[in-house]
């Protein structure tokens, strides 16, 4: 057994049993309790329903926290050597940075975002939980057809565009109510990095241990979205409800648009910008998660170890994403600094916000007087547009054009300011 779903198969059938009015299983301890009334249900008879449910009774063999066979390393090293080309090629043509620089707002223009985040930063981190999953599931299901692995994809993208356009009404309607705070967002970047990091260890095979570590729902919730043993592991409701909650996952381009559904102040303009970006990022999203489906033998092998690096990378990105914004500090790498402008007790210093990040970054102001930071904000449709400085209590979306946040340094040392998902950074240096 590797999941929940493994457990609620051999439950259903051990139930089935004469006298049984129980069954708790444990894919983690590998055992069964039963519970009864009456005469004690018969050995036979529990390993048949066992046996039924597609397992059998027996005792595991103890796995080694590394693999011993050569092959996994030789498909770790040409996986490796395949993604180094492909970075480099996407770094040729300019596809490391893709970014949307679009500054006309309508709602047709959403599409175009959700193509653009479809294969960008959505990429970074929805794209990358897809990938790791739906890899995993052709993994322990290799004999399952084409269609039956590509279809989560489907039901997780509906729920998507359906529950996008749900939410993308709410938040329009009632101007930002489930916009959850910055520091809430950061521990879910983290989370969904850790996640994604333990799937691509799993998906490269180099660690047989981590076969026993999962990451899947409590058992009474799958039972709630409807994972049944004649559904092999997968639930239409469950991959819906997914789809759904990646609403709330911090993906830069994702915010801006609830930002530009909030702006709106009406259900029907927030549901249609919503629903029609999450649209836009179906095509990437769909590409992605249909890959596992297509690869099988040796040809899968390599596709996992490929997947797994690839996974693994990105979750380490998302971490150190979340941990610039969780804990603020460190160094940048933009050496400018901007010659400040001191009018009386207010030192005015002037950056500019653009698809790229803040330019400049890096500050040097006096303590205990007011700062005037005038931020001109030119693209909108990218993560830098929403900035936070966590020691300042600053956190807000930045309008095109000037934006004016004034705050007052008490102590000497480093503030950091970054976007939300910590991808941009820089710091103000306050001396006496």
């Amino acid at each position: 057994m590797h999941c929940k779903s493994c457990e609620i198969s051999i439950e259903e059938q051990v139930v089935k049993i004469k006298g049984v009015k129980k069954a708790d299983v444990s894919h983690v301890a590998s055992r069964a309790k039963i519970w009864y009334e009456g005469e004690s249900p018969s050995l036979s008879s529990i390993s048949k329903a066992v046996e039924e449910a597609g397992y059998s009774v027996g005792q595991e063999n103890s796995r080694a926290w590394f693999s011993k066979n050569p092959r996994d390393y030789y498909y770790i090293i040409n996986a490796a050597a395949i993604l180094f080309f492909l970075f480099m090629a996407a770094a040729m043509f300019g596809f490391t940075g893709f970014t949307a620089d679009i500054t006309q707002k309508s709602i047709g223009i959403s599409v175009l975002v959700g193509l653009v985040a479809g294969v960008s930063s959505c990429m970074a981190l929805v794209g990358g939980l897809v990938l790791a999953l739906s890899a995993r599931y052709s993994e322990t299901h290799p004999a399952s057809a084409r269609f039956q692995k590509f279809r989560p994809h489907l039901f997780f993208n509906l729920g998507r565009i359906v529950g996008f356009a749900a939410l993308g009404g709410l938040i329009g309607l009632v101007g930002g109510a489930l916009q959850p705070s910055v520091k809430v967002m950061a521990v879910l970047t983290l989370l969904v990095g850790l996640v994604m990091v333990v799937l691509g260890l799993k998906l490269i095979e180099i660690f047989p241990i981590l076969q026993r570590v999962n990451i899947t729902l409590p058992k009474f919730i799958s039972k709630l979205l409807g994972v049944k043993s004649s559904e092999q592991e997968y639930s239409h409701r469950g991959a819906f409800v997914g789809g759904i909650m990646t609403f709330f996952l911090p993906c830069g381009f994702t915010q801006a648009m609830q930002l530009y559904a909030i702006s709106t102040g009406g259900f029907i303009s927030g549901a249609l910008i919503m629903s029609l970006f999450a649209l836009g990022t179906a095509p990437g999203l769909l590409g992605v998660g249909g890959l596992a489906s297509v690869f099988k033998g040796a040809k899968a092998k390599l596709f996992f170890a490929t997947a797994g690096i690839a996974v693994i990378a990105l979750g380490i990105f998302n971490i150190s994403n979340a941990s610039n914004t969780l804990f603020p500090g460190g160094s940048v790498t933009q050496k400018d600094v901007n010659p400040n402008a001191v009018v009386g007790t207010v030192q005015e210093v002037k950056m500019t916000q653009n698809s790229f990040g803040y330019s400049p970054n890096q500050f040097t102001v006096k303590k205990g007087s007011t700062v005037k930071w005038i931020i001109n904000s030119t693209s909108q449709y990218t993560c830098a547009s929403y900035i936070t400085m966590p020691k300042m209590g600053i956190a807000q979306p930045l309008k095109s054009g000037e934006n004016i946040i004034q705050f007052t340094p008490t102590q000497t040392g480093e503030i950091a300011f970054s976007c939300s998902m910590g991808m941009y950074r820089g710091k103000f240096l306050i001396i006496d």
